[in-house]
């Protein structure tokens, strides 16, 4: 009889825990996330621009985190390394010749643009990230 009262009990409880994650749950999680940053696209709808990110600094990750920067933007980061140069600035390399593409990255990092063609790569952009810049201070997949 005692075991019967035992189970009955936990029955209730994990009812009670059920509906109450249910009817509670959501509101907690959001409230405690609070609300999604709007983030600019820059690239076009139906356009890919193909982005080398390369590290220019002794910052560890920070190539890294400026392709999850661009990839919220809509362009499609499809190389990451480190450069072998240090660089204070953050730079932009037009690889294909579309300076329109360059600027959109360039705006993107508030840097300066390079012509430097180079069709054996097969990319549009590149970017040297420079000490310079910093990620933003707001979490890029909250």
């Amino acid at each position: 009889m005692k075991i019967g009262r035992w189970i009955l009990l936990a029955l209730v409880l994990s009812g009670a825990g059920f509906f109450a994650w249910r009817r509670y749950g959501s509101r907690a999680i959001t409230a405690i996330e609070g609300p999604v940053p709007v983030v600019e696209r820059l690239v076009p709808a139906g356009v890919r621009i193909k982005v080398e990110v390369l590290n220019a600094t002794k910052v560890r990750g920070l190539a890294r985190k400026a392709t999850l920067y661009l990839r919220d933007r809509g362009f499609d980061v499809v190389a990451v390394g480190t450069s072998r140069e240090q660089r204070a600035t953050t730079l932009i390399l037009d690889r294909s010749g579309h300076a329109g593409w360059a600027a959109l990255a360039a705006k993107a990092f508030n840097a300066k643009v390079e012509s430097r063609p180079d069709t054996s790569r097969y990319l549009d952009v590149t970017v040297l990230v420079g000490s310079d810049w910093r990620p933003p201070a707001l979490p890029f997949y909250p």
